[in-house]
């Protein structure tokens, strides 16, 4: 493959201008700048970045350095007219074609087209390689060609679609225009297919980290699949998620009892109409409805960035699936949640629907499938377990966002000799049983079967007695997925491995993990995303989003991502010069939205005694995609825990003492206290709460106007936190 050529300083200064101007950036993220270089010098490329990787950019900014029309395609129509009208909102002239435009709007497109009045147009494959669409493009003086959701071409891929073979047309439509395919999931061999399937001349390959930080990932075996997915909605409450299923049935299950208890919840699938489903998914992206329950028809390309939680009520088929089906969480790089609830029975149903494919795929994708029941059985981190499948290293001893390292699931004392007990237990009954069997036995079952066999009269029959049996047949799996045990012959049959040999004889240690304890852990992407922001006002401003967008008829987050509100909020700008420098506020949106976002800070400010105009922090508050959490407020937690001071903690971590200040909120929010004594004195506590009740808790301004400006606003935000948490 060719190396790249940067531009000169010119055009990288062009770039970030470009990026500041329209979308608000002063930076890169990861590969951003690198893809950007070889679109600008012209070179094909294939460019492999997960999900809020910032992919879209990638062309889209060098497409407005470029002279000429830059040509996207993209597979749904809902994909092109989020990304239309995200650019449109941005100051950035842009359409799509597809079957949605009228006769009359379809000439006004070419008429601009030809006048060469747009920087980027969308169309699906489809459109694309119809008569005359290529013919009319080619006297459109085409800058750049970028396809989306790339995978689609390679048969090896996990989404193949046949029309995208057509695109390798697009070399000898174009041989002036650089080619350049996006996905956020393709092994070595999807991408080099992908390059000749497009008849790509020496293409850069550039591959992103396969990480997402900012993602929670949490597995459970699934025990009452409502109320766990109810657990979940009950912690993102108003806010945005996906909940993917197995079947249709599930999805109408799912969604109907959801509906009942009054979640705004919709179902999307292929058994609804093509007019139902689209009814849906647009209610969904416009924030009309807080959840879509779907099966994997839904999301592919879907750019909705505030999505705060995907949930799976069924393992996925594969790795590849699971990656990219959670990665629509979080694409605004905010912490979001990704829950996993799984049954041994999700294995069996997806192998009897992979019996049907071809038996050279077959083979390979019962590899995939084992290797997701290995991932839901496993013990290890799971940010680590996903970036090594997918070949890449994973160097943090611990990502601090997965139930594994974040404490949730706990390690059984004495591992190795409940391991022992179990494999002594299949050597015992001959390596002729599956797990559920030999779960029983260690169990102390005395089932018709297991007495008929005599089995009851072994000496491993009833060892795990004190245990639930659920946890018995859990510890199986993991001691399979560890490769201490192996499953084999259709009737999965456990054998003992030689590393189990090896066990057995004290010479290696497994983990075993226990069931989830709930709420055990602090999630410390979340608490460090939130640092310094002021959770009132971020509310507010969502509501002051939500107005902005209905008026408009375009989704909420076109107007500003979640990342940016928590920039607004946790800065809190005064004057639009200010409000200019939040990341993600380019001129047109300045120019837009500046004013009526400006006075409801100011007046939020004023009547809470905020002060404004906050200078941005030495280090970027949010989690980004290019390292993993920070722990300084989880940090700040522990410090609290102890009963320090805020001066005292202020001090420890070497921070300004309002910094600890906000630190403290967010404990005493995320810990639900209710005593204020350990950071505010009796009496002036007691003040503080008579006030409170005399005025109302909804606002800290009429509270220190109401003690007559005795006592400072963060003692007053002190109790009144612990006020609200306790009513």
């Amino acid at each position: 493959m060719s190396a790249i050529n940067s531009p000169g300083g010119s055009s990288g200064d062009s770039l970030l201008e470009t990026l500041q101007r329209y979308w608000g950036y002063d930076s890169f993220l990861p590969l951003q700048r690198e893809a950007m270089d070889c679109v600008l010098a012209g070179h094909d490329s294939v460019v492999v970045l997960p999900t809020g990787g910032g992919k879209s950019l990638c062309f889209q900014a060098p497409a407005m350095c470029l002279p000429g029309l830059a040509v996207v395609v993209s597979p749904l129509i809902a994909l092109m007219k989020d990304q239309v009208d995200g650019l449109r909102n941005c100051g950035v002239p842009a359409a799509f074609a597809n079957s949605t435009l009228s006769r009359a709007e379809r000439r006004s497109l070419a008429g601009d087209v030809r006048a060469g009045r747009l920087r980027l147009l969308y169309l699906a494959p489809e459109r694309l390689l119809a008569d005359g669409t290529l013919e009319f493009l080619k006297t459109a003086n085409v800058s750049l060609v970028a396809i989306d959701e790339a995978h689609c071409i390679s048969s090896w891929g996990h989404d193949f679609r046949p029309e995208y073979r057509g695109l390798r047309a697009l070399k000898e439509a174009f041989p002036k225009a650089g080619v350049h395919a996006y996905t956020a999931t393709a092994s070595e061999q999807v991408r080099r297919d992908i390059a000749e399937q497009l008849q790509l001349t020496e293409p850069e390959i550039l591959v992103g980290r396969f990480d997402r930080p900012n993602l929670i990932y949490k597995v459970q075996r699934r025990a009452n699949r409502l109320n766990q997915i109810q657990e979940v909605l009950g912690r993102h409450a108003g806010e945005s998620g996906i909940i993917y299923c197995i079947t249709r049935k599930d999805v109408d299950q799912t969604t109907a009892a959801l509906q009942e208890v009054g979640h705004r919840a919709l179902p999307y699938h292929a058994g609804l109409s093509d007019e139902e489903r689209r009814r849906n998914q647009e209610a969904f992206i416009e924030d009309q409805a807080d959840t879509i329950v779907a099966t994997v028809a839904f999301g592919m390309g879907i750019d909705k960035s505030n999505v705060r939680y995907v949930i799976h009520a069924g393992m996925p088929k594969s790795l590849e699936h699971y990656q990219q089906e959670s990665g629509r969480a979080g694409r605004d790089g905010m912490e979001a949640e990704c829950c996993l609830f799984f049954s041994g029975q999700d294995y069996g149903v997806w192998k009897r629907m992979l019996e049907d494919s071809e038996p050279a795929a077959r083979e390979g994708a019962m590899r995939s499938l084992s290797a997701m029941m290995d991932f839901c059985n496993g013990v290890q981190c799971r940010h680590r377990t996903i970036v090594e499948y997918f070949g890449q290293q994973f160097d943090d001893a611990s990502c601090g966002a997965c139930d594994v390292c974040l404490g949730q699931l706990d390690l059984v004392d004495d591992p190795l000799v409940t391991a022992q007990k179990i494999l002594s237990c299949v050597l015992r009954l001959q390596q002729r049983f599956g797990a559920d069997y030999t779960a029983k036995v260690l169990h102390g079952s005395e089932e018709q079967r297991i007495v008929e066999q005599r089995h009851h009269q072994l000496s491993t029959w009833g060892l795990l007695s004190g245990e639930n049996l659920r946890t018995i047949r859990d510890w199986i799996e993991q001691l399979v997925s560890q490769d201490f045990l192996a499953k084999a012959g259709d009737y999965h049959v456990l054998e003992v491995t030689a590393a189990g040999r090896r066990l057995l004889r004290g010479e290696a240690t497994p983990r075993l993990l226990r069931p989830a304890r709930a709420g055990k852990a602090t999630k410390a992407v979340a608490a460090e995303s939130w640092e310094g922001v002021d959770r009132g006002l971020f509310d507010e401003l969502r509501r002051l989003r939500h107005e902005t967008a209905a008026v408009q008829n375009v989704p909420a987050y076109i107007v500003f991502s979640d990342a940016t509100l928590r920039h607004i909020a946790r800065r809190r700008p005064s004057t639009l010069e200010t409000f200019r420098q939040v990341s993600g506020v380019g001129e047109k949106k300045l120019a837009d939205y500046g004013r009526a976002f400006v006075e409801r800070v100011v007046a939020y400010c004023s009547g809470n005694g905020l002060s404004m105009d906050i200078a941005p922090p030495d280090v970027a508050p949010a989690a980004s995609l290019e390292s993993g959490p920070r722990m300084a407020a989880t940090r700040a937690f522990g410090y609290f825990r102890e009963g320090r001071s805020v001066s005292e903690v202020a001090e420890q971590m070497g921070r300004a003492t309002s910094t600890a200040y906000g630190y403290l909120a967010d404990f005493i929010r995320n810990e639900r206290v209710t005593d204020p004594s350990p950071w505010v004195d009796g009496p002036a506590a007691d003040r503080i709460a008579q006030a409170a009740r005399q005025v109302g808790l909804d606002r800290l301004k009429p509270i220190f106007e109401c003690l007559g400006g005795e006592i400072g606003y963060e003692q007053i935000r002190i109790v009144v936190l612990c006020l609200q948490n306790k009513s």
